[in-house]
């Protein structure tokens, strides 16, 4: 698959997806004869899993760290557990505080709603 392709398939620029790859943040891509890069099924999963922790704020340094450790293989698997599970404390954390955030703005809804039903129809009498 042609890197234009999978920019569209994912929503993200060409541009990020060779930034991606130069950094390290996915494996290297195949080229083809032509010098093209031609993202295969595991490249597309590299990719979907990019985004996906970039989408959940996991910064660049730790996908590069992570790629990393793959690339040195099953010697890595605890490191990268610990990792993973270190970002994954990290989002919940941030999961819990969109939470509150929605709670309260749920809330806050909830009155307005109230105080319409309260309401209703007196506010349109007075014009």
């Amino acid at each position: 698959m042609q890197i234009k392709d999978v920019a569209k398939r994912f929503d993200i620029s060409a541009d990020t997806l060779r930034y991606w790859e130069r950094v390290g943040a996915i494996p290297k891509i195949t080229r083809n004869s032509s010098g093209h890069r031609d993202y295969d099924q595991e490249d597309l999963e590299w990719v979907d899993f990019a985004r996906c922790m970039r989408d959940a704020g996991v910064s660049i340094e730790y996908l590069i760290e992570y790629i990393d450790l793959f690339s040195q293989g099953d010697v890595t698997l605890q490191a990268r557990k610990d990792l993973l599970a270190e970002q994954l404390d990290v989002i919940k954390a941030k999961r819990d505080e969109i939470q509150a955030t929605y709670d309260k703005i749920l809330n806050k809804v909830e009155h307005y709603e109230q105080q319409v039903e309260k309401y209703d129809g007196k506010l349109l009498k007075r014009n």
